[in-house]
């Protein structure tokens, strides 16, 4: 690998720089892991994951110096480790990571004018995440013609068939077809389990999370004669089921 300029200042050197702790990173998250997991014991202090410039990574305290060299990485991730399962815990330690990357990143690009930012996040985003590579997930696919944001989910229920009982409606009253890819990137709004079509399903009407039926006790028999489904939060706050 080409050296990479302590104090990267060009489009070239930071995105070097980045895609270098980057490697690290995902090197402590996966091949690493078992050592990273030993390290990041809950019993020690506040303790963050480095990635450097070598592609060496690091479990350690956080700079003593005020303001540091450079943003550092989320504080205290060991704190969550043994209250998490592992799974959950890596793609939280990720996430953190991911943010950490850019923030590094656009310190170090501070200088540079609005065409050379773009042309850096483009080589970035051009790079699967962190999370996406932990979690072992693609990116959603877009859908030509349909704005996800005029998409409304809550006449979709989830059979255990893993079949859609309803189609999306658009705003103006027409349907489209799902892509069942789309569900596979979905997590359970209790406990954040991974979408598998040969278990039941249900989206809320509200906050439009889905869950897995037994996490929130609904059956498909039960789903049927639902007609709008609340969860156990927005029950909460309007203070009955559905």
């Amino acid at each position: 690998m080409a050296a990479i300029s302590p104090n990267p200042r060009t489009v070239e050197d930071i995105f070097k720089d980045f895609a270098a702790r980057r490697n690290a990173v995902i090197r402590a998250l996966t091949t690493d892991v078992d050592q990273f997991y030993s390290d990041c014991d809950p019993e020690k202090d506040n303790l963050c994951l480095y990635g450097y410039p070598t592609e060496a990574w690091e479990v350690a305290l956080p700079a003593e110096e005020v303001p540091p060299e450079v943003p550092e990485p989320a504080l205290g991730i060991n704190f969550a480790r043994d209250g998490m399962h592992r799974r959950d815990w890596l793609s939280l330690v990720a996430m953190h990571t991911d943010a950490w990357l850019l923030s590094v990143a656009f310190y170090f690009g501070a200088r540079l004018n609005r065409n050379e930012r773009k042309r850096l996040f483009s080589l970035m985003n051009d790079l699967p995440t962190v999370f996406e590579v932990i979690t072992e997930r693609k990116p959603l696919k877009d859908k030509q013609g349909v704005d996800s944001g005029s998409k409304s989910r809550a006449s979709t229920k989830r059979s255990s068939d893993g079949h859609a009982k309803g189609n999306p409606r658009l705003q103006d009253g027409s349907y489209v077809e799902e892509d069942e890819d789309e569900h596979g990137e979905t997590l359970c709004g209790s406990c954040g389990g991974n979408y598998n079509a040969d278990e039941f399903w249900i989206c809320c009407d509200i906050c439009e999370r889905w869950f897995h039926g037994k996490c929130v006790k609904i059956t498909p028999a039960k789903a049927e004669n639902i007609k709008q489904y609340k969860c156990p939060s927005c029950s909460t706050k309007k203070g009955e089921m559905y």
